[in-house]
């Protein structure tokens, strides 16, 4: 097996390239297919192989041009241009009783074949099948033609990339029929943000591989590829501890504490304190010596840490003790392959507390796909089966009040759903949390107070004595009765 020398590429194609071999490459220009080549043939040359770049297209400063912007060296990388010369442009040189596929295609092949029978390559890049599609006239002579280098190359050991720019739909087909595994490379622009860059296996002769569709991207230094995430792949049965969230009222309350592999899932009006809440399981696990990570949709980590400093929770020796990680993600320019991949390095750091904070950001940073809530569940299932406790904030709309609702429902995804509610006393606004869902043990079905000062968060004793607390506008009981024997 070779290697692509594209991080996450290889474990797509579960390990690699099969040698000597023939590879299609396709994309729309802008895809991301020069950098493709570029970066296996680099590959190559770190492995100590002879390679060559064949390019029917772009001259040599201008794929120069493309690893400077990458801060690659080209040293090693053999370029051979087989370009049409400028003095094409001269009437005099214009054919007039033969069609040009019958003369440049037969000089062009010709040209390909000596370089490679005089450099002896191991790795090839042919960049792109279209000048040879439109030289050849007709789809069967392409085919043909595109047949007769494979054997070529076959027979001198050379595994080869074939770049094509999609240009015509039957000469894809003809190419994808020939060749030994195809890669689709696609970008589709969003109405805000960064476009997205998909990468697909199409086929594979003989040698399994990760289909559907792949996040990647295109920055300084090459292509990154992030695998799909399948949970499925890490099932198996654990055994299962409860953290604390320390705070004894508060575990009491939830059964002792959050379950390992276990999603939670923390939902109230604005400001009521989930992600203070979150923020204290967080802080908990850094007190039992544990690493966690949080991504942070909404608010900047600046504004966390400041937040917590007010409230006796410092999140910052954590970091600084390299067992917390905060990330803020920037909405337009998220992937959920991106999202997925730093979860997956997370989880690899040894975290055991993961924040996502909140659902509601992440929904508007991924706004167009369709299966988002699939997707979320496959995350909680990978974390799950990694012993990953995961907390996530969600908020609801509206302040007072019964119908309160979210934008995302992920009730039923999560193993724990615990709720904070305003509600008038008095003359003022309290807040009050109780749990509504607990797979991992038996919780208690009260409601208790809930307050954040600078002291640190206090879960107070159970409200008695209330009738719809919930609905944010209670009824004293102990009045009613008082009042009972009045006309």
């Amino acid at each position: 097996m070779l290697s692509t020398g594209i991080p996450g590429l290889d474990i797509i194609l579960n390990g690699g390239l099969t040698k000597e071999r023939i590879y299609l490459v396709e994309g729309e220009p802008g895809t991301g297919k020069t950098t493709t080549g570029l970066q296996f043939l680099l590959e190559g040359i770190r492995c100590g192989e002879q390679v060559l770049y064949i390019t029917l297209a772009e001259s040599t400063q201008e794929l120069q041009a493309v690893a400077q912007s990458h801060g690659w060296d080209m040293a090693g990388v053999h370029v051979h241009e087989v370009l049409p010369s400028e003095n094409m442009l001269a009437a005099d040189t214009q054919y007039t009783m033969f069609h040009p596929s019958e003369i440049e295609l037969s000089d062009m092949l010709k040209t390909i074949l000596t370089a490679v029978e005089t450099l002896k390559p191991v790795r090839i890049v042919l960049d792109s099948l279209s000048e040879l599609q439109l030289l050849a006239e007709s789809p069967l002579r392409y085919r043909r033609q595109v047949l007769a280098l494979k054997q070529f190359f076959a027979k001198r050991a050379c595994t080869v990339l074939l770049l094509d720019d999609r240009t015509s739909a039957v000469g894809d087909l003809q190419v994808r029929s020939i060749a030994n595994g195809v890669i689709q490379l696609t970008h589709t622009v969003k109405d805000y943000g960064a476009e997205r860059r998909r990468l697909r296996v199409i086929k594979y002769r003989g040698h399994a591989f990760e289909g559907g569709m792949h996040d990647y991207v295109l920055r300084r230094g090459g292509m990154e590829v992030f695998p799909r995430l399948v949970a499925s792949v890490t099932r198996g049965i654990h055994t299962r501890r409860q953290l604390s969230s320390g705070l004894d009222t508060l575990d009491l309350l939830i059964g002792g504490g959050l379950e390992e592999g276990s999603s939670t899932l923390i939902v109230g009006p604005p400001g009521t304190g989930k992600s203070s809440l979150a923020a204290q399981f967080a802080y908990a696990a850094h007190l039992r010596g544990e690493k966690t990570a949080m991504f942070l949709f909404e608010e900047s980590a600046s504004n966390l840490l400041h937040r917590t400093d007010g409230i006796n929770m410092p999140l910052r020796s954590a970091m600084d003790a390299g067992q917390l990680t905060i990330q803020q993600v920037d909405p337009a320019e998220l992937t959920p392959g991106q999202f997925s991949a730093a979860i997956v390095a997370a989880v690899q750091r040894g975290t055991k507390v993961l924040v996502i904070d909140s659902l509601n950001g992440y929904l508007h940073a991924v706004p167009d796909e369709k299966f988002l809530i699939t997707y979320l569940h496959e995350i909680l299932t990978y974390l799950g089966q990694h012993g990953v406790a995961s907390i996530l904030v969600g908020v609801q709309q509206g302040m007072l009040g019964g119908n309160m609702s979210t934008a995302l429902d992920a009730s039923y995804v999560a193993d724990n759903v615990l709720m904070l509610r305003y509600f008038e006393d008095d003359g003022e606004v309290k807040q009050a949390v109780s749990v509504l869902k607990k797979r991992g043990s038996a919780h208690e079905r009260t409601i208790r107070s809930f307050a954040i000062s600078s002291a640190g968060i206090y879960v107070g004793a159970v409200l008695r004595g209330y009738r719809g607390i919930l609905t944010g506008v209670p009824v004293s009981l102990t009045e009613k009765k008082a009042g009972a024997g009045e006309p």
